[in-house]
């Protein structure tokens, strides 16, 4: 059996396409399919163009979609819906495309569009939704397979709609409701990141501004701190010429009033008590001396000092000068690394201090006094001796005796010390100086406790 030979135009047509058929429709159906892919490779190309202006903002994007789906299916009206609830920050909710108008005023929607629109804005609504209609076309959109609205076009005239076409309409819609979702996280990142630029600038200045405030604080604390240290030294000043005053100036007084009672006495006797009345004359003379020097010391200790106080050593030394104006010279040792202490502690040293160097001065007669102050890793050690006449045993009983029961109010400065060095977490102790007289010590455990603190 021969094989029936084929035309030469047949033979050729295979060659060149690569196919072999003998349906003399087979090229009509080529052309098209040809014409079909070339619309495909088209709106591919459009897609990639109209997903460009992503950045541009989701108005811009919504449009670009649009246009390229109306032109790839010459359409007359095309409309893209978002369905409501859905993609919330979308806008425009809605686009429809009419002869080469671009509507999203839903009064100006045309009757016959406006189905679709409502139909389009219910998800999902595939299932459910009724014919097209004729010359209608209509696809979902999806964003992470969840239905977010969707694309009805009616095709120019001649269009034939076939499943590419239907596919490029699909990835269209669903790159329209992803791009549009990016651009929304775009600009609100922008947003953002705008308004962390606005908090961090805000955050910078708020810095600069505490730290400024801080260190008027700290200018603050300084100068009060410094007027606190001042006030407790001028208050001990004060102290001193009160006792000066009270006790050894009418000491003095009563005294020189004696001297002069009896020498008024002994020039009454004649000639056998006037070597006697010279003598008292010079008494007389001395005790003046010593109430005019007494009464400068009062006057320099009630002066209020101008000078800046400083820390506790340096309080120390200038708590020493105050006692220039007595005969006991005092002498201020500081040994270990000086540690800042709260002030009310300072105060309550210093205090104590005073009181210890009044008494070797007043009670001791002493002629020299040391003030030894040490900053040990774990207190604070303070101790005052001097070289008087003190008993250490005596002392410890009057103490003793005194804040058990001291009606008459004497000894009541060892008490007060007593006080003080407990209210700070230590204690006093008081024993024989190695300089001849009374040395009395106080032991601070650090950290310093705060006088009236409870806890």
């Amino acid at each position: 059996m021969s094989v029936p030979e084929r035309p030469p135009h047949t033979a050729d047509l295979g060659v060149l396409t690569g196919l072999r058929s003998g349906k003399r429709s087979y090229y009509p159906a080529y052309v098209r399919s040809t014409e079909r892919l070339e619309r495909t490779v088209e709106a591919l190309d459009g897609i990639s163009r109209a997903l460009v202006p992503t950045a541009e903002g989701p108005r811009a994007l919504v449009e670009a979609v649009v246009r390229t789906a109306a032109e790839h299916l010459q359409a007359r009206w095309l409309l893209l819906a978002v369905a409501d609830g859905a993609l919330r920050a979308a806008r425009p909710r809605f686009l429809l495309y009419a002869d080469d108008v671009l509507i999203d005023d839903e009064t100006r929607v045309p009757a016959e569009v406006r189905e679709h629109l409502r139909l389009l804005r219910t998800r999902p609504w595939e299932a459910q939704a009724p014919d097209s209609g004729p010359g209608w076309v209509r696809v979902p959109m999806t964003l992470d397979d969840e239905p977010v609205g969707g694309i009805a076009a009616r095709p120019g005239a001649g269009v034939e709609v076939a499943d590419t076409d239907l596919a490029i309409l699909r990835v269209l819609a669903n790159q329209a409701a992803v791009a549009v979702h990016n651009t929304f996280l775009f600009h609100a990142a922008a947003t953002l990141r705008g308004r962390t630029e606005e908090l961090s600038e805000a955050a910078e200045r708020q810095a600069h501004d505490l730290a400024a405030r801080n260190a008027e604080l700290a200018e603050t604390q300084a100068r009060l701190l410094d007027a606190l240290q001042r006030q407790a030294l001028d208050d001990e000043r004060r102290r001193i010429a009160r006792e000066l005053h009270d006790s050894v100036t009418q000491y003095v007084l009563s005294a020189g009033m004696t001297v002069e009672v009896c020498r008024a006495e002994l020039e009454g006797m004649g000639e056998v008590a006037k070597g006697l009345t010279e003598r008292l004359a010079d008494a007389k003379d001395l005790n003046r001396q010593a109430v005019e020097r007494l009464r400068a010391a009062i006057y320099a200790l009630h002066s209020t000092s101008q000078k800046p106080a400083g820390p506790l050593p340096v309080m120390l030394q200038q708590l020493s000068t105050v006692h220039l104006t007595t005969d006991l010279d005092v002498r201020v040792h500081v040994a270990g690394s000086p540690l800042p202490l709260p002030p009310e502690a300072e105060q309550s040293l210093l205090r104590l201090t005073g009181e210890a160097l009044f008494n070797s001065a007043t009670h001791g007669k002493a002629g020299r006094a040391l003030v030894r102050l040490r900053y040990l890793p774990g207190s604070v050690v303070l101790t005052v001796s001097d070289d008087g006449n003190g008993d250490p045993a005596q002392l410890r009983r009057a103490l003793r005796l005194s804040r058990a029961a001291d009606l008459a109010g004497r000894h009541r400065g060892l008490a007060n010390m007593v006080a003080r060095a407990e209210e700070l977490g230590g204690r006093l102790s008081i024993r024989r100086s190695g300089m001849g007289g009374v040395l009395l010590r106080v032991d601070i455990p650090q950290p310093v406790k705060i006088p009236g603190d409870s806890r």
